[in-house]
């Protein structure tokens, strides 16, 4: 079974040495997808639904070049710095996802790679063509 792998062109996927998603068979993985942009610099911040949104953007991006889209997301893992803008994560994923809702988990955590960084997000998706 062949692996296909794709690439976002952030200097963090070369760093770090990884993937920004995979493809092995019908199932797809996207790597935490934080709000950093291809020059390298976080976007919005202090913003947390505009960096949500700018999350789900790649990630949708990273689905489509593996042949699926944003309703074939199962699953999305919200790491989040700020848990008291929990109704901006909540209001960009209801948006994203609108009638093909996935399973979600949202944590809260100390700190991201960036101190500017409010969320990252993993996404699983399945594709059943």
């Amino acid at each position: 079974m062949e692996i296909q792998r794709t690439f976002s062109g952030t200097a963090w996927e070369t760093k770090a040495g990884y993937c920004r998603a995979l493809r092995v068979g019908s199932q797809i993985y996207v790597s935490g997808t934080a709000p950093i942009t291809e020059e390298g610099s976080v976007y919005a911040p202090g913003d947390a639904y505009a960096q949500t949104q700018f999350c789900i953007a790649k990630i949708q991006k990273a689905l489509q070049s593996l042949g699926a889209d944003l309703p074939n997301v199962v699953r999305i893992r919200l790491f989040v710095t700020d848990i008291n803008r929990t109704e901006d994560y909540i209001k960009a994923t209801q948006e994203a996802f609108g009638e093909h809702p996935p399973t979600n988990t949202l944590v809260g955590i100390n700190a991201l790679v960036d101190p500017q960084m409010l969320v990252e997000i993993e996404a699983d998706a399945i594709c059943l063509e």
